[in-house]
């Protein structure tokens, strides 16, 4: 597994409870903020439920 860069381009106003729980779990809170995690499925699909708000990038 490698690793993903994960950053914040979009806003959480305006977005359900869950998206923005997810956005916190990832550690993302400002726009344009960059996180790096390990590429593991429990991430991978923590980024597919919030992808209209991150963009991704391998490390």
């Amino acid at each position: 597994m490698g690793k993903i860069k994960v950053t914040k381009v979009k806003s959480a106003i305006n977005r359900t409870q869950r998206q923005k729980r997810t956005l916190e779990a990832l550690g993302l809170k400002k726009i344009g903020q960059v996180k790096e995690h390990e590429a593991t499925p429990n991430i991978l699909g923590m980024v597919a439920k919030v992808s209209h708000l991150v963009s991704v990038e391998e490390a």
